[in-house]
């Protein structure tokens, strides 16, 4: 009889063992221990059962252990028993006014279920007792971005990059709420081309442009003057980056001109962009360009990543053989190093191939044949005076502008934005 018992005894030890290998080496004797296998056993194992199971026996060990009821918090949340979390972050604030842990929490459930007045009461109760906290002046930020308060949230993030300049998360989101923060923007630059081969005269190309923050997204209309060819060109263009979600946004886009051979006649788009988590950010569209033949239709997806003060981007435009004599593609990489603001920058690219996006070059897709082009570039944007950006860039194009015939193209530009 004892060695059944025995037996029985090393059978539920090892069945233990394999069922749950993480929590069988945790010592659940402890409150801490309770907490550490509810954290393993909800992230590693999505149980949030039994993690609440922990967290219930870690309670009555330690009632006033804020961690605990914080974290039970936030299994309720993901489970969506809302009534219950609110108990949980209230009884936990209720204890420790200002708990930084409990706040952001709260934040992020009174936030993701659209109460942002309360979940910005929150954030600013927590900044009180918490001055350098850059979870809540980035959890503060979002939610004012949301609520079209741009100038305050704009201040918010600033405050998160000061304290930390390699929160990535805050970088992306200041780059969101950047054109956001005013109503108003004048732009003109000016873009000078020249050739080693290719073409005997230089390129030059002039725009301005005007854009306005209004309830839906801002809209931009800007006006192209170019001589390309020894030719005189005019494009008027318009394009709008409409609000859906706090993830989703959009871009439309037209272009005309009645100067084919300069620009395109017909130039269009969409892309649907997502802010995803983890400082990640994507794009997929479809371009239109319509010379004086055929329209073509190119199609595009981006995907980009914030890592401390960088941003890493990778693009692709792929033209199906439907509109060209084969299937044809681009590509480029860029990266982007932010010193200061979201507007003080320097960022590097290489590429492969024209893309419909460059209105540079976008009128070297007339044509069926694509012909092989690799490019190389930078681009430095720095603010002064507050609501004034100066940006300056310059690219190399080596290109096969005839079968197996190269030369190199050269571009440098120059422009200026003022907000207000």
């Amino acid at each position: 009889m004892s060695f059944i018992v025995n037996i029985n005894r090393i059978l539920f030890v090892v069945l233990a063992i394999s069922v749950s290998p993480v929590v069988a080496q945790i010592d659940t004797s402890s409150s801490d221990g309770l907490l550490k296998a509810a954290r393993k056993t909800a992230f590693d194992e999505d149980n949030y059962p039994q993690a609440k199971t922990y967290l219930y026996k870690a309670i009555e060990k330690s009632p006033n252990y804020a961690d605990l009821r914080v974290f039970l918090g936030r299994i309720y949340t993901w489970t969506k028993n809302y009534d219950s979390a609110r108990i949980c972050f209230e009884e936990v604030l209720k204890q420790n006014p200002g708990y930084e842990d409990a706040c952001m929490a709260y934040a992020d459930m009174t936030f993701w279920n659209d109460e942002d007045e309360k979940s910005l009461t929150i954030c600013e109760e927590g900044i009180k007792y918490n001055p350098k906290s850059e979870g809540l002046y980035l959890k503060k930020a979002r939610v004012l971005n949301s609520m079209r308060r741009f100038i305050e949230a704009d201040k918010a993030i600033q405050m998160v990059i000061s304290l930390n300049k390699n929160n990535t998360e805050a970088r992306a989101l200041a780059n969101r709420i950047r054109e956001n923060a005013v109503k108003n923007r004048i732009g003109v630059s000016y873009d000078f081309v020249t050739f080693d081969k290719q073409f005997n005269d230089p390129w030059h190309l002039v725009s301005v442009d005007y854009g306005r923050n209004t309830g839906i997204g801002s809209i931009i209309g800007r006006f192209n003057y170019a001589n390309r060819f020894a030719s005189n060109g005019y494009q008027y263009e318009l394009e709008a980056y409409p609000r859906i979600s706090n993830t989703f946004y959009s871009y439309v886009g037209l272009a005309y001109s009645d100067n084919v051979g300069v620009f395109p006649r017909w130039r269009g788009g969409f892309s649907l962009y997502a802010n995803l988590p983890k400082s990640y950010e994507a794009e997929l569209g479809v371009r239109y360009l319509k010379f004086s033949g055929d329209p073509t239709y190119v199609y595009t997806g981006y995907i980009g990543k914030y890592y401390k003060s960088w941003l890493f981007g990778a693009r692709a435009y792929i033209t199906p053989s439907t509109f060209t004599s084969t299937v044809s593609s681009s590509y480029n990489l860029s990266a982007r190093y932010y010193y200061a603001s979201a507007d003080d920058m320097l960022g590097f690219n290489i590429g492969y191939g024209v893309s419909p996006d460059d209105r540079l070059n976008v009128i070297q897709l007339n044509g069926v044949q694509q012909l092989t082009s690799y490019k190389a570039g930078f681009i430095f944007r720095k603010k002064f005076a507050k609501f004034n950006v100066l940006t300056i860039d310059g690219s190399w194009l080596n290109q096969e502008y005839l079968p197996k015939t190269i030369g190199n193209q050269y571009q440098f530009s120059i422009g200026c934005l003022r907000r207000f």
